[in-house]
């Protein structure tokens, strides 16, 4: 490939890149840019971009994606910005481009990280006990250090609406079902009604990642620390414990080991979601008592977005294979939910 020739990968036009680069940014690009796709799929898209000498990380939305609101680049933005001075681990933000006219969707430039993250077998297949063990207690001590960041203190306090969050979060994702739903469940009403008759108080409003999980985080190699807390895109400020919640269902699901999460065993070292809640608890001052409620609504997101994935597939409009058992997922993810609900 000739120096006039960058090239492109899906989603990153290197020509465009290099422009704005140059025009917004000069003097930051100091060589032709080349890079690979390191992360990809249902959610955003991540990329490892290097002009040969300096290495950033690119993230910008799917190629193509079902929601407008959804894959905000400016809010990831935003918010990893604003945490860089605090103790939560983050990527540096780099740059931001809002203008969807250069890649065909507004797309942010961060430092990247090198790091480990646990979801591969042949990662988790090489960990001692104790790294397992102390992976789980950074996890959740790291989610401590977040809900205890004062928004207002690092410029988030419009970063969201706190006051009937949790109704709103209900109403929001009852809408979703309905946009996407394939075949009528009794269970989801059910499910939708109990949620909303059972609302409990909500906690006092931090930061809400939306996604936290041990997936989601990157750590040091040698485990001794997260190095950054990743996918930032569902963030908002909101009730907390909606993390926590979601939190006990993807360790739950590593329990038996799916599509979500890889197989994370409590004989391999690994904590149960019982224990992570502990942990939390024993680090924070809030009030857990009506946490089945949050692990309820968490079964409840899951199996809308599963149900989501099922139409698309349905549809066609899925790219490569395991997309065919998402549509049977469903009814066991709503009869979790409320299982988890019936425990309050």
């Amino acid at each position: 490939m000739s120096e006039d020739e960058p090239g492109e990968l899906p989603g990153v036009d290197f020509t465009a890149l290099t422009r704005w680069l140059d025009a917004q940014h000069p003097g930051l690009r100091r060589g032709q840019l080349s890079g690979e796709v390191i992360a990809g799929g249902k959610s955003n898209l991540t990329y490892r971009i290097t002009d040969g000498s300096s290495v950033w990380a690119l993230r910008r939305p799917p190629l193509a994606h079902v929601l407008p609101t959804a894959h905000d680049m400016v809010r990831e933005y935003r918010v990893i910005s604003a945490l860089n001075a605090t103790s939560v681990p983050v990527a540096d933000a780099i740059a931001l481009c809002d203008d969807p006219d250069v890649l065909g969707a507004p797309f942010y430039l961060m430092s990247f990280v090198d790091g480990v993250v646990l979801d591969k077998r042949a990662v988790l297949d090489t960990l001692e006990p104790a790294a397992a063990t102390r992976s789980c207690e950074l996890l959740m001590d790291t989610l401590v250090d977040l809900h205890e960041v004062d928004p207002a203190s690092v410029g988030l306090a419009e970063f969201g609406r706190p006051d009937g969050f949790l109704e709103r979060q209900v109403r929001r994702w009852h809408k979703q079902w309905q946009a996407s739903e394939t075949q009528p469940r009794p269970e989801l009403a059910q499910t939708v009604d109990r949620l909303t008759t059972a609302l409990p108080q909500q906690s006092a409003p931090a930061i809400v990642h939306g996604d936290y999980r041990l997936t989601n985080v990157m750590f040091a190699h040698e485990l001794d620390r997260i190095a950054a807390v990743v996918d930032w895109e569902m963030a908002t400020l909101g009730d907390p414990l909606t993390d926590v919640g979601l939190l006990v269902v993807y360790q739950e699901l590593a329990q038996q080991g799916d599509s979500v999460m890889p197989r994370m065993l409590p004989e391999a070292g690994f904590l149960t979601a019982r224990q992570m809640v502990q942990r939390y608890a024993k680090h924070s001052p809030r009030d857990l008592s009506r946490l089945s409620w949050y692990v309820g609504f968490g079964y409840f997101k899951l199996a809308v977005v599963s149900e989501g994935i099922h139409a698309r597939y349905l549809a066609g409009k899925t790219v490569g294979a395991g997309f065919d058992h998402f549509g049977d997922a469903v009814p066991t993810l709503l009869g979790a939910a409320l299982t988890a609900l019936d425990e309050h």
